[in-house]
């Protein structure tokens, strides 16, 4: 399957779905979790895990200061952010649904993320629900507070992000289906597609329209695929778009 007849799916369609995974944000510096240099190599699982954070002090206690360290904090978006981006600008992919935390879509310019599985960029009160920007809570850590409370009500704090354990937000998941029911196209960009219920939102395009994959390894919803780039997204996605980008240009009126 050549890129330009893609292109063409993609500048055809009604409304098509990005959906990206780990793998557009690795090109950022940023560790996969499974991967050879995934995070799992370098931290201790238990961190993400939100049974052993809600009872267990040391843990939340580690957890903060991987937070200092994170990577997250200094990434900048590459290629394959700055092409979903275009997408949007274009017309054609007005909405992603990622799977990633790292806030690099919204860095890049895209104005609606719907994020899956939470954002690092913010923290939580699993008490009394408030939420807001992580800065503050990281300058108290900074200061020295190992295990910092809520603000508000003294309740535990959490990056507003989805531990293992941990349900995912309903009407963020809701939001996520809701637009896999109205794209007739979903590119389905840095993912393996084994993490549900995330990836039940590239299935539910491939079901009923053209799933296409882009990703380095094989995934578990090839089969459903209309169309695998096997690339890169830092490389695939910005050359999708330029041609997607010239066959809109050819359209009359």
């Amino acid at each position: 399957m050549t890129l330009e007849r893609v292109a063409d799916w993609v500048a055809n369609s009604e409304r098509t779905l990005v959906f990206t995974g780990a793998g557009i944000s690795t090109e950022s510096g940023i560790p996969d979790f499974r991967g050879p240099n995934g995070l799992w190599t370098k931290v201790d699982p238990k961190l993400f895990t939100i049974q052993n954070y809600v009872v267990d002090p040391e843990i939340r206690r580690r957890s903060w200061q991987a937070r200092l360290d994170s990577e997250m904090f200094d990434a900048a978006p590459n290629a394959g952010h700055r092409a979903v981006a275009r997408l949007e600008a274009l017309g054609v992919a007005p909405v992603v649904v990622t799977q990633n935390i790292d806030g690099l879509h919204q860095a890049a310019g895209s104005r609606d993320v719907v994020e899956v599985h939470g954002t690092v960029h913010e923290v939580v009160c699993l008490d009394c629900g408030m939420q807001e920007p992580i800065g503050p809570t990281l300058d108290r850590v900074r200061n020295g507070e190992a295990d910092p409370a809520c603000p508000s009500c003294g309740g535990l704090l959490k990056t507003a992000t989805i531990s293992f354990g941990q349900n995912l937000v309903p009407e963020v998941l809701d939001r996520a289906f809701e637009e896999a029911e109205v794209a007739d196209v979903c590119i389905a960009a840095g993912s393996t597609l084994s993490v549900t219920p995330a990836a039940h939102v590239p299935r539910i395009v491939g079901e009923k329209g053209k799933l296409v994959i882009v990703n380095e390894e094989p995934t578990e919803l090839d089969h459903l695929a209309a169309a695998i780039l096997t690339a890169k997204t830092g490389t695939a996605l910005p050359a999708l778009t330029d041609l997607v980008e010239s066959a809109l240009a050819r359209e009359p009126g």
